[in-house]
């Protein structure tokens, strides 16, 4: 089945199956990152309009959550035939609006429609229990039904993606959504899905999107008494304060937060050259680091540590910086012009530090060029901030045991990576690693619908894919039957 392409304004709100203006009486203007053309207008939310966006989705979501898995799930298959049909406006929308090079672009997409496949497995996999109890004549069961709302705030990062991880599977177990995107992506973070799913045949209320301003719609967004559950992904910082809300507020929230990382990427004294340094320049300039998994720190260990930084420059310098719209474009814009003057200012200080910078360049416009900076100490402000700009610190391991103990001195536990000519060594240092995921032979960056995702520490609560979001967005109800008069104690 073929489907066209809708010609949308994206201009506004999608409330209760309506795109219409929302009622701030402000316009938030969408610019693109790489050459500050103006992609859109939008008439901004105000907190009645957020209000009647949670209202229009508690609605109908209990009709949504009665109907049969295989109509939940037919609807996740129509989405995925509107991604493949709508590919190359998705991938254009992400180069536009989120500054992804065309490579970024083109697996961010794959992620959305691979998410979005395996959404549409999930009303048939959920699975409650008859469980054993100790009273005669009774049956004991436990029934997983969906929560009711769930909240999602995403980032601009992968905007597409990382919305559309708890959208698709929140909506698949019967759940309605309220979406509030990033202002620096509005359209790819949430107006962009509410297309293609009302295209697919989502019933009109289900999926609402809310862009407005932090003063107007932020707190209140997850202090409105109707959502069960809000998901949340970017700073440690507001996912802290999110978190405080959802458990002091007039009524207690589930959480799931997936904030901050300070990914190693750890190189032992046995591991392939080539293949380390290949998979590092990619793990820390991917997206110009603007990923949570990012490879934020480059451990070596001291046996390799000259002709890894020898390669790794020389790979950095190669890499070609400009125009996210070329296909051989690696390094792209940063986001805006907050997140350039913030690297900047990092690259300033630790120059001011004395750190040995080997690599660098000047910004054109919000292009910033690959930084490496060697023999940085770890504890060092350089090496303890997630930088989400195109700065690698380079770190010396004495041995081992200190690549381990450097790996760890972190406050996060997102990703982290490892490369060992040795398997079992891999995997055995891997399983010291205080984080949520680690990647044997492989960069920092994986995700995959059919696996786990989330990390320990200060990088969040809460994880993603598969089975475990669907522990996530559903909840035990404990129903027993007495099938026979039972005897009291009085």
């Amino acid at each position: 089945m073929s489907y066209n392409q809708p010609q949308m304004a994206f201009n506004g709100q999608y409330i209760a199956g309506q795109w219409r203006s929302g009622n701030a009486g402000t316009v938030l203007q969408d610019y693109n990152p790489y050459n500050q053309s103006l992609l859109t207008e939008i008439a901004q939310a105000n907190s009645a309009d957020l209000d009647q966006a949670f209202r229009s989705a508690a609605a109908v979501q209990r009709e949504w959550a009665r109907a049969l898995p295989s109509e939940r799930s037919e609807v996740f298959y129509r989405a995925v035939q509107i991604i493949d049909a709508r590919h190359d406006e998705i991938v254009d929308w992400l180069i536009a609006e989120s500054g992804s090079v065309r490579i970024k672009a083109e697996m961010e997409w794959q992620a959305v429609r691979a998410t979005t496949l395996a959404a549409a497995t999930m009303p048939s996999r959920v699975a409650g229990r008859i469980l054993p109890i100790d009273v005669a004549g009774k049956e004991s069961r436990v029934y997983r039904t969906p929560l009711g709302v769930v909240g999602v705030i995403s980032p601009w990062n992968w905007p597409m993606h990382l919305s559309n991880r708890s959208i698709a599977p929140a909506l698949a177990l019967g759940n309605g959504v309220v979406v509030k995107p990033a202002e620096d992506t509005p359209v790819t973070g949430g107006l962009l899905l509410a297309s293609i799913y009302e295209q697919a045949g989502l019933p009109p209320g289900l999926l609402n999107v809310v862009i407005g301003e932090i003063s107007e719609v932020g707190d209140a967004f997850t202090l409105h008494p109707i959502p069960k559950f809000i998901s949340f992904t970017g700073s440690t910082r507001v996912g802290r304060h999110i978190g405080q809300l959802a458990v002091t507020g007039p009524t207690l929230k589930r959480v799931g937060l997936e904030l901050g990382g300070n990914a190693p990427f750890v190189v032992l004294d046995d591991a392939d050259l080539e293949r380390s340094v290949n998979a590092a320049i990619v793990a820390r300039f991917l997206h110009q680091g603007q990923i949570c998994m990012s490879s934020n720190r480059i451990i070596v260990d001291a046996k390799l540590y000259d002709r890894f930084v020898e390669a790794f420059v020389e790979r950095a310098r190669g890499l070609k910086v400009g125009d996210p719209n070329l296909s051989d474009t690696v390094i792209g814009p940063l986001i805006n012009i907050k997140q350039l003057k913030a690297a900047v200012e990092r690259i300033d200080a630790a120059r001011a530090e004395g750190i040995n910078l080997i690599l660098g360049g000047e910004p054109k416009g919000q292009v910033l060029p690959p930084h490496v900076f060697i023999d940085v100490a770890n504890d060092s402000p350089l090496a303890q901030t997630e930088q989400f700009a195109p700065i690698a610190p380079l770190i010396r391991a004495e041995d081992e045991a200190d690549a381990l103990r450097l790996a760890n001195a972190t406050d996060f536990g997102l990703s982290s990576a490892v490369f060992s000519g040795d398997e079992a060594r891999g995997v055995r240092f891997a399983q010291k690693i205080e984080a949520g995921m680690t990647h044997v032979n492989d960069i920092s960056i994986n995700d995959d619908p059919s696996n786990m995702f989330g990390g320990e520490k200060n990088s969040g609560i809460g994880r993603f894919n598969s089975d475990w979001i669907i522990a996530e967005l559903t909840t035990d109800h404990w129903i027993t039957v007495q099938e026979e008069p039972r005897t009291y104690p009085f």
